[in-house]
Protein backbone atom coordinates (compact mmCIF):
# COMPACT_ATOMS: atom_id res chain seq x y z
CA UNK A 1 0.00 0.00 0.00
CA UNK A 2 1.66 3.04 -0.88
CA UNK A 3 1.56 6.11 1.98
CA UNK A 4 -0.38 9.31 0.60
CA UNK A 5 1.71 12.02 -0.68
CA UNK A 6 2.05 15.63 0.96
CA UNK A 7 -0.85 16.93 -1.35
CA UNK A 8 -3.29 14.46 -0.17
CA UNK A 9 -2.02 14.47 3.91
CA UNK A 10 -2.42 18.53 3.63
CA UNK A 11 -6.17 17.74 2.38
CA UNK A 12 -7.26 15.49 4.74
CA UNK A 13 -5.72 17.63 7.98
CA UNK A 14 -8.00 20.18 5.89
CA UNK A 15 -11.24 18.21 5.25
CA UNK A 16 -12.75 18.55 8.54
CA UNK A 17 -12.80 22.31 8.45
CA UNK A 18 -13.71 22.52 5.04
CA UNK A 19 -16.62 20.38 5.36
CA UNK A 20 -17.95 22.14 8.07
CA UNK A 21 -17.29 25.68 6.62
CA UNK A 22 -19.29 24.01 3.94
CA UNK A 23 -22.09 23.04 5.73
CA UNK A 24 -22.48 26.47 7.58
CA UNK A 25 -22.80 27.57 4.34
CA UNK A 26 -25.28 25.33 2.65
CA UNK A 27 -27.31 23.70 5.48
CA UNK A 28 -27.03 20.40 3.81
CA UNK A 29 -24.20 17.79 4.94
CA UNK A 30 -24.85 15.68 1.53
CA UNK A 31 -23.84 18.92 -0.82
CA UNK A 32 -21.27 20.22 2.20
CA UNK A 33 -19.65 16.55 1.17
CA UNK A 34 -19.89 17.21 -1.94
CA UNK A 35 -18.48 20.31 -2.55
CA UNK A 36 -15.28 19.41 -0.31
CA UNK A 37 -15.09 16.65 -2.52
CA UNK A 38 -15.32 18.92 -5.61
CA UNK A 39 -12.47 20.83 -4.29
CA UNK A 40 -10.28 17.69 -3.73
CA UNK A 41 -10.26 17.30 -7.10
CA UNK A 42 -9.51 21.41 -8.05
CA UNK A 43 -6.86 20.77 -5.54
CA UNK A 44 -5.10 17.66 -7.65
CA UNK A 45 -4.95 19.40 -10.58
CA UNK A 46 -3.53 23.05 -8.98
CA UNK A 47 -0.12 23.69 -8.89
CA UNK A 48 0.56 23.46 -5.26
CA UNK A 49 4.33 24.89 -5.59
CA UNK A 50 2.07 28.11 -5.74
CA UNK A 51 -0.38 27.86 -2.90
CA UNK A 52 1.38 29.63 0.29
CA UNK A 53 -1.18 28.87 2.35
CA UNK A 54 -3.17 25.79 1.52
CA UNK A 55 -6.00 26.32 4.23
CA UNK A 56 -6.81 30.02 2.64
CA UNK A 57 -6.42 28.47 -0.83
CA UNK A 58 -9.00 25.35 0.30
CA UNK A 59 -11.20 27.88 2.16
CA UNK A 60 -11.90 30.18 -1.04
CA UNK A 61 -12.12 27.32 -3.37
CA UNK A 62 -14.78 25.96 -0.77
CA UNK A 63 -16.88 29.01 -0.51
CA UNK A 64 -16.62 29.71 -3.99
CA UNK A 65 -18.66 26.50 -5.19
CA UNK A 66 -20.91 26.97 -2.17
CA UNK A 67 -21.66 30.38 -3.35
CA UNK A 68 -22.45 28.44 -6.90
CA UNK A 69 -24.69 26.05 -5.27
CA UNK A 70 -26.29 28.58 -3.22
CA UNK A 71 -27.87 30.00 -6.38
CA UNK A 72 -30.05 26.99 -7.77
CA UNK A 73 -30.77 25.79 -3.67
CA UNK A 74 -32.77 29.24 -3.19
CA UNK A 75 -34.62 28.35 -5.94
CA UNK A 76 -35.47 24.40 -4.99
CA UNK A 77 -36.38 25.74 -1.39
CA UNK A 78 -39.23 28.13 -3.14
CA UNK A 79 -40.91 24.96 -4.36
CA UNK A 80 -40.18 22.80 -0.57
CA UNK A 81 -42.85 21.32 0.39
CA UNK A 82 -43.43 22.64 4.17
CA UNK A 83 -41.28 23.85 6.70
CA UNK A 84 -37.44 23.91 5.11
CA UNK A 85 -35.03 22.84 7.44
CA UNK A 86 -31.01 22.40 7.77
CA UNK A 87 -30.28 19.00 8.07
CA UNK A 88 -29.33 17.80 11.05
CA UNK A 89 -25.79 18.10 12.35
CA UNK A 90 -25.36 15.12 15.23
CA UNK A 91 -22.17 16.27 17.79
CA UNK A 92 -19.88 13.77 18.76
CA UNK A 93 -18.43 14.50 22.18
CA UNK A 94 -14.81 15.41 21.08
CA UNK A 95 -16.94 18.14 18.24
CA UNK A 96 -18.37 19.90 20.32
CA UNK A 97 -18.09 23.77 20.80
CA UNK A 98 -16.11 24.22 17.99
CA UNK A 99 -18.00 27.06 17.06
CA UNK A 100 -21.11 28.27 18.90
CA UNK A 101 -23.55 28.29 15.58
CA UNK A 102 -27.27 26.59 16.63
CA UNK A 103 -29.53 25.36 14.44
CA UNK A 104 -31.40 28.67 15.40
CA UNK A 105 -28.94 30.60 14.09
CA UNK A 106 -28.67 28.34 10.81
CA UNK A 107 -32.15 29.68 10.33
CA UNK A 108 -31.37 33.29 11.08
CA UNK A 109 -27.98 33.05 8.24
CA UNK A 110 -31.00 31.56 5.64
CA UNK A 111 -32.58 35.14 5.55
CA UNK A 112 -29.18 36.57 4.74
CA UNK A 113 -27.75 37.17 1.27
CA UNK A 114 -25.24 34.74 -0.06
CA UNK A 115 -22.41 37.35 0.28
CA UNK A 116 -23.38 38.42 4.25
CA UNK A 117 -23.55 34.82 4.76
CA UNK A 118 -20.00 34.30 3.15
CA UNK A 119 -18.65 37.03 5.29
CA UNK A 120 -19.90 36.60 8.51
CA UNK A 121 -18.82 32.95 8.14
CA UNK A 122 -15.53 33.32 6.95
CA UNK A 123 -14.79 36.56 9.36
CA UNK A 124 -16.28 35.77 12.71
CA UNK A 125 -16.94 31.94 13.15
CA UNK A 126 -13.69 30.39 11.21
CA UNK A 127 -11.19 33.31 11.97
CA UNK A 128 -10.32 34.17 8.20
CA UNK A 129 -8.69 38.19 8.00
CA UNK A 130 -10.85 40.48 6.72
CA UNK A 131 -8.48 40.90 3.96
CA UNK A 132 -8.48 37.22 2.65
CA UNK A 133 -12.24 37.20 2.90
CA UNK A 134 -12.76 39.90 0.27
CA UNK A 135 -10.21 38.22 -1.74
CA UNK A 136 -12.67 35.38 -1.46
CA UNK A 137 -15.48 36.85 -2.31
CA UNK A 138 -14.07 39.04 -4.64
CA UNK A 139 -14.98 42.28 -3.00
CA UNK A 140 -12.85 45.44 -1.76
CA UNK A 141 -12.24 45.03 1.89
CA UNK A 142 -14.76 48.08 3.17
CA UNK A 143 -17.82 46.28 1.44
CA UNK A 144 -16.86 42.71 3.00
CA UNK A 145 -16.83 45.00 6.11
CA UNK A 146 -20.25 45.90 5.97
CA UNK A 147 -21.64 42.40 4.93
CA UNK A 148 -20.21 41.05 8.01
CA UNK A 149 -21.66 43.80 10.03
CA UNK A 150 -25.26 43.53 8.60
CA UNK A 151 -24.79 39.52 9.28
CA UNK A 152 -23.62 40.00 12.88
CA UNK A 153 -26.17 42.27 14.02
CA UNK A 154 -29.07 39.44 12.59
CA UNK A 155 -27.08 36.74 14.42
CA UNK A 156 -26.63 38.62 17.52
CA UNK A 157 -30.51 40.03 17.68
CA UNK A 158 -31.54 36.20 17.28
CA UNK A 159 -28.62 34.97 20.45
CA UNK A 160 -30.25 33.18 23.49
CA UNK A 161 -29.26 35.21 26.53
CA UNK A 162 -28.79 32.67 28.49
CA UNK A 163 -27.75 30.01 26.83
CA UNK A 164 -29.09 26.70 28.44
CA UNK A 165 -26.65 24.61 29.85
CA UNK A 166 -26.13 20.93 28.70
CA UNK A 167 -27.47 18.94 32.17
CA UNK A 168 -30.76 21.24 31.94
CA UNK A 169 -31.16 20.79 28.44
CA UNK A 170 -30.95 17.40 28.04
CA UNK A 171 -33.70 16.81 31.35
CA UNK A 172 -35.98 19.35 29.39
CA UNK A 173 -35.89 17.64 26.12
CA UNK A 174 -36.20 14.01 27.76
CA UNK A 175 -39.27 15.46 29.65
CA UNK A 176 -40.97 16.72 26.98
CA UNK A 177 -40.39 13.17 25.34
CA UNK A 178 -42.21 11.67 28.43
CA UNK A 179 -45.02 14.54 28.21
CA UNK A 180 -45.72 14.03 24.91
CA UNK A 181 -46.00 10.45 24.53
CA UNK A 182 -48.36 10.00 28.03
CA UNK A 183 -50.23 12.90 27.39
CA UNK A 184 -49.08 14.69 30.21
CA UNK A 185 -50.68 18.33 29.40
CA UNK A 186 -49.53 19.59 33.04
CA UNK A 187 -46.11 18.37 32.62
CA UNK A 188 -45.73 19.58 28.80
CA UNK A 189 -47.20 23.15 30.13
CA UNK A 190 -44.42 23.46 32.54
CA UNK A 191 -41.93 23.30 29.80
CA UNK A 192 -43.61 25.11 27.21
CA UNK A 193 -43.18 29.01 26.53
CA UNK A 194 -45.80 31.13 25.97
CA UNK A 195 -44.86 31.44 22.25
CA UNK A 196 -43.66 28.09 21.62
CA UNK A 197 -43.36 27.48 17.58
CA UNK A 198 -43.02 23.85 15.76
CA UNK A 199 -41.30 23.52 13.01
CA UNK A 200 -41.31 20.34 11.03
CA UNK A 201 -39.59 19.63 8.12
CA UNK A 202 -41.16 16.24 5.99
CA UNK A 203 -39.86 17.60 2.43
CA UNK A 204 -43.38 16.40 0.99
CA UNK A 205 -41.63 12.33 1.85
CA UNK A 206 -43.83 11.91 5.08
CA UNK A 207 -46.52 13.08 7.28
CA UNK A 208 -45.17 16.71 8.86
CA UNK A 209 -46.93 19.72 9.95
CA UNK A 210 -46.92 21.93 6.76
CA UNK A 211 -47.08 25.19 8.89
CA UNK A 212 -45.56 25.98 11.98
CA UNK A 213 -47.46 25.43 15.13
CA UNK A 214 -47.32 29.04 17.00
CA UNK A 215 -48.31 29.35 20.28
CA UNK A 216 -48.59 27.26 23.68
CA UNK A 217 -52.75 26.12 23.71
CA UNK A 218 -52.48 25.34 20.01
CA UNK A 219 -49.07 23.28 20.76
CA UNK A 220 -50.91 21.41 23.86
CA UNK A 221 -53.59 20.59 22.05
CA UNK A 222 -51.83 18.85 19.11
CA UNK A 223 -49.99 16.64 21.21
CA UNK A 224 -53.39 15.87 23.79
CA UNK A 225 -54.58 14.71 20.53
CA UNK A 226 -51.97 12.87 18.56
CA UNK A 227 -51.44 11.43 22.61
CA UNK A 228 -55.08 10.38 22.58
CA UNK A 229 -54.94 8.82 19.06
CA UNK A 230 -52.02 6.93 19.26
CA UNK A 231 -50.74 6.01 22.49
CA UNK A 232 -47.43 5.07 23.54
CA UNK A 233 -46.03 2.03 21.89
CA UNK A 234 -42.70 -0.14 22.14
CA UNK A 235 -41.24 1.24 18.84
CA UNK A 236 -40.87 4.60 20.25
CA UNK A 237 -37.53 5.29 21.59
CA UNK A 238 -35.34 8.22 23.05
CA UNK A 239 -31.70 8.74 21.96
CA UNK A 240 -30.63 11.89 23.41
CA UNK A 241 -28.31 13.93 21.41
CA UNK A 242 -26.57 16.94 20.80
CA UNK A 243 -28.58 18.45 17.63
CA UNK A 244 -26.13 21.50 15.87
CA UNK A 245 -25.47 22.79 19.43
CA UNK A 246 -29.33 21.83 20.76
CA UNK A 247 -30.45 19.61 23.20
CA UNK A 248 -32.45 17.04 21.71
CA UNK A 249 -33.17 13.74 21.12
CA UNK A 250 -33.05 10.94 17.69
CA UNK A 251 -36.21 8.80 17.67
CA UNK A 252 -38.29 5.75 15.73
CA UNK A 253 -42.13 7.39 15.83
CA UNK A 254 -45.07 5.34 15.44
CA UNK A 255 -45.05 5.38 11.90
CA UNK A 256 -41.20 3.17 11.88
CA UNK A 257 -39.91 6.76 10.64
CA UNK A 258 -36.62 8.03 12.06
CA UNK A 259 -37.23 10.98 13.31
CA UNK A 260 -34.66 14.00 15.36
CA UNK A 261 -35.62 16.70 17.47
CA UNK A 262 -33.82 19.54 18.48
CA UNK A 263 -35.05 22.80 21.07
CA UNK A 264 -34.47 26.07 21.62
CA UNK A 265 -34.45 26.56 25.30
CA UNK A 266 -34.79 30.53 27.51
CA UNK A 267 -35.05 30.77 30.99
CA UNK A 268 -35.89 27.38 31.36
CA UNK A 269 -38.49 26.59 28.40
CA UNK A 270 -38.99 25.48 25.22
CA UNK A 271 -39.43 28.38 22.98
CA UNK A 272 -38.41 26.52 19.19
CA UNK A 273 -39.28 22.62 18.59
CA UNK A 274 -37.09 21.45 15.28
CA UNK A 275 -38.35 17.98 13.86
CA UNK A 276 -36.59 16.61 11.08
CA UNK A 277 -38.38 14.06 9.66
CA UNK A 278 -37.54 13.99 5.56
CA UNK A 279 -35.67 10.93 5.51
CA UNK A 280 -33.26 12.45 2.45
CA UNK A 281 -32.16 14.68 5.69
CA UNK A 282 -31.09 12.02 8.09
CA UNK A 283 -29.38 9.57 5.89
CA UNK A 284 -26.37 10.57 7.45
CA UNK A 285 -27.61 10.77 11.09
CA UNK A 286 -28.63 6.82 10.23
CA UNK A 287 -24.83 6.23 9.11
CA UNK A 288 -23.55 7.44 12.22
CA UNK A 289 -25.82 5.72 14.75
CA UNK A 290 -25.44 2.68 12.37
CA UNK A 291 -28.86 2.44 12.25
CA UNK A 292 -30.65 -0.44 10.71
CA UNK A 293 -32.98 -3.07 10.71
CA UNK A 294 -35.74 -2.78 13.30
CA UNK A 295 -35.82 -0.06 16.02
CA UNK A 296 -36.23 -1.63 19.38
CA UNK A 297 -36.82 0.29 23.13
CA UNK A 298 -34.14 2.05 24.59
CA UNK A 299 -36.34 4.21 27.01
Amino acid sequence: MSLPDDGTLTFETQRPRLVRLAYRMLGSVAEAEDVVQDAWLRWQQADRTAVDTPAAFLSRIVTRLCLDVMKSARSRRETYVGSWLPEPMIEEPDEMDQDDLTLTLMLVLERLSPLERAAFLLHDVFGVPLDEVAATVEREPAAVRQLAARARKHVQDSRPRFPVARDEGSRIAEAFFVATRSGDTNALRSILAQNVVIRSDGGGKVLAFLNPIVGLERVLRLYEGLSRKLGIKKSDTFEPMRIDGLPGYVSFERDNVFQTTAFAIEDGKITEIYITRNPDKLRHVAEALNVSGSPETRH
